[in-house]
């Protein structure tokens, strides 16, 4: 028995001899606790948990190397080597961080995105089709937000301070010359691009990235649909044409098209107009899209637009209004889009495509004959990924060209003008993680112009600090040029690019799907188109800074959906003809935008209102001795559209512009003589009739009979 005793004794004796004793302390990087981390040897099930301290100690029996490994879910997994030999071992761990997509702080200063619901959009792409007022124009949705200014005779964007081509368009990344549909003067243009080809929108209001060049204060950047996974034929009956689109989907692939006639000469014989219509404006345009995966990752897209469009009118003249000059418009429009992107080894992808837009307009003016053309290309190569769990890189090479020429007869004087450009440029940009709460994103663009033969290289950064799970602040600098437009250039190839330096500051908070923003900015502008004495020069400049607010709500009220926008802009420039640093007349210092949305579920219906007021803009009376001292009125618009679902498949949709018929007016024109009282006779720039009226009847075709248009009207 006492053998027995003994030889347990010994063998405890030598057992715990045997066993090592792990112990230690789990710390962040910034030697903080990290608790509840779990500890253990790898293939072994000796391990333990740290406590609410991130203290851990375990005993193991096993000797030699081994592999200790320390888990917690957002922070990369530690792994170390130990050696095991039966002695005490104290070590201390410490754990990065992870940087997740989904936790991750992102960049948004200047940007609203509209995409993908985890990346903290604030601005869906269906928003887009259905705000009222808008009539399913990208723009007319866009001039909802803070940062716009509304421009009722153009129709374009105007944003900070800056005129509608100061905002360029890309789509899948490539650059889209001429994004609007040509108007009658002074009166609003749409884009050319319809909503439900894509399935994102980012319009970024400054402070872009590197990689967009040639635009001066705004990005608006399409994504194309990746494919669509039914098939299905939509007829449209509208109030001014109609139209019919098939998708015909497969594994893995789709192709897609739609044709579309516009004519508006019934709705213009029921409303008045100020405009003296010879042919209200018609259209024929045909849209397309082939969608293919080519492997596991890897997807082609193409997309192309084409259009044909005219109108012709009688211009009055301002002193005498029985005298009339003729005018008509003939446009013709081509667009296409071939892209690739594909996923290489790691988190790297690749991405490239090439764009082709060719336009020519024809003008018939009095006794004059003018022709247009202008022909661009744009190609382009990127990669993009990770470099570290810290660190993601981005950069591409693109080259521009453009062919632009101008002839004809003028003032009874044959006349042809033309420019040849290529731009090359390059582009490379960092995001660096500091934590999940912490981003530093740095760029440069180089870009080397044919017409200059400067090279130029414009710095950006943006900083984003999360601050708790919801808010972040975002920070943002950067140099921005672009090319003059034609009309200069064709008259000076020499001509410098336009330049502006954009300094912005953002807080967002999103939360309950609500969001919260305000942005303060201020933006400076050199080398701007200034005319001295006849002579084209880049002698002009400006300043634009401003402050916007915006909020959104969708879920204090059940079915209803909201979001207000303001803006104050207070911005000068001395460019042009400008006698000093003024105003310019485009620019409107308070902007208030109200959006609502409704469904009524017993209506089966889709209710929405806009409410858009914009401050007086200055214009110049050469009746009075200020420059550019005289304003507007205010413009007050009041919309509403109207959605009904008698089936899932069929839509009645309604909607109507300024429904209170206000009398809003732009500017005003003036004679180029003195009168009898020894002033100029004036007169106002009207919208081109009080109200815009559509019906539609829309009707989709597919195997699953609850699929509709809803989201594209």
């Amino acid at each position: 028995m006492q053998q027995t005793l003994l030889l347990i004794l010994i063998t405890s004796f030598s057992t715990a001899l045997a066993q090592t004793t792990i112990s230690g302390k789990v710390l962040d990087q910034s030697n903080q606790p990290v608790p509840m981390a779990n500890v253990f040897l790898k293939d072994t099930y000796d391990g333990t948990t740290a406590d609410e301290n991130g203290n851990f100690s375990f005993t193991t029996e096993e000797k030699g190397d081994h592999i200790l490994i320390v888990r917690l879910i957002g922070f990369k997994e530690s792994v170390q080597s130990v050696t095991l030999s039966g002695r005490p071992l104290a070590i201390n761990i410490e754990m990065k961080e992870e940087i997740s997509e989904l936790k991750a702080v992102t960049i948004s200063a200047g940007s609203f995105a509209a995409s993908d619901e985890s990346r903290r959009t604030v601005f869906r792409a269906v928003d887009i089709a259905t705000t009222a007022g808008a009539t399913a124009d990208i723009a007319g949705a866009l001039n909802t937000l803070p940062g716009t200014q509304k421009n009722g005779e153009s129709g374009r964007l105007f944003v900070r301070g800056g005129d509608g081509n100061e905002v360029k368009t890309f789509i899948d990344g490539m650059l889209v010359l001429d994004a609007y549909s040509p108007s009658a003067p002074n009166t609003p243009s749409r884009g050319r691009f319809l909503p439900f080809m894509f399935k994102g929108t980012s319009f970024s209001t400054g402070g872009y990235s590197a990689e967009f060049g040639q635009a001066l204060s705004s990005t608006l950047a399409l994504d194309s649909k990746d494919e669509t996974t039914q098939s299905r034929t939509d007829f449209g009956l509208l109030s001014v044409g109609g139209d019919v689109a098939h998708t015909q989907a497969w594994k893995g692939g789709s192709v897609a098209g739609k044709v579309q006639y516009t004519n508006l000469t019934p709705y213009m014989g029921l409303i008045n107009q100020e405009i003296d219509w010879i042919a209200a404006p018609v259209s024929w345009e045909g849209i397309g899209s082939f969608r293919q995966r080519v492997n596991k990752n890897g997807i082609v897209k193409v997309y192309g637009n084409f259009n044909r469009s005219e109108f012709s009118l009688n211009n009055h003249d301002i002193d005498d209004p029985s005298l009339t000059q003729y005018f008509k418009l003939t446009n013709d429009y081509n667009y296409i889009n071939a892209s690739y992107k594909d996923v290489l080894k790691g988190d790297w992808m690749i991405r490239g495509g090439v764009a082709y837009t060719s336009l020519r307009n024809k003008y018939d003016i009095g006794n004059d004959l003018i022709n247009e053309s202008e022909k661009g290309a744009h190609t382009k190569v990127a990669v993009e990924g990770s470099v570290t769990d810290h660190m993601e890189l981005k950069a591409g090479v693109e080259l521009f060209t453009r062919e632009f020429s101008q002839g004809g007869t003028q003032e009874g004087s044959p006349f042809s003008l033309g420019f040849d450009e290529i731009i090359t440029a390059g582009f490379v940009e960092t995001d660096l993680y500091a934590s999940n709460n912490f981003v530093t994103r740095a760029g440069v663009r180089v870009e080397q112009n044919s017409l200059t033969e400067k090279v130029t290289a414009d710095p950006r950064m943006s900083l984003a600090y999360k601050v708790g799970n919801n808010g972040q602040f975002s920070l943002a600098w950067g140099k921005f040029r672009q090319t003059v437009k034609n009309e200069w250039l064709r008259l000076n190839t020499s001509l410098q690019a336009e330049k502006a330096d954009h300094y912005i500051l953002n807080y967002q908070r999103i939360e309950n799907n609500k969001t919260f923003r305000v942005e303060t900015y201020y933006k400076k502008y050199d080398n701007l188109i200034k005319i001295e004495n006849g002579v084209v020069t880049n002698n002009g400049y400006g300043y634009a800074q401003g402050l916007e607010l915006f909020w959104r709500d969708n879920e204090s009220v059940d079915n209803l959906d909201y979001w207000i926008s303001y803006s104050f802009l207070d911005t000068k420039r001395n460019y042009l003809n400008f006698a000093h640093e003024a105003a310019p007349g485009f620019s409107s210092k308070h902007n208030l935008s109200i959006v609502a949305k409704y469904f009524v579920v017993k209506l089966k219906s889709q209710l929405g209102t806009t409410f858009s007021y914009t401050s007086g803009r200055p214009y110049n009376n050469p009746n009075e001795t200020k420059f550019n001292g005289s304003k507007t009125p205010s413009y007050q618009d009041l919309s509403f559209n109207w959605s009904y679902l008698p089936k899932p498949y069929l839509i009645v949709y309604f909607s109507c512009t300024n429904l209170l018929g206000r009398d809003n007016i732009f500017g005003y024109e003036y004679g180029s003589t003195l009168n009898e009282q020894g002033m100029y006779n004036s007169r106002a720039i009207r919208q081109s009739a009080p109200r815009f009226l559509f019906l539609g009847i829309f009707l989709t075709l597919s195997k699953d009979k609850s699929v509709n248009q809803l989201p594209t009207l």
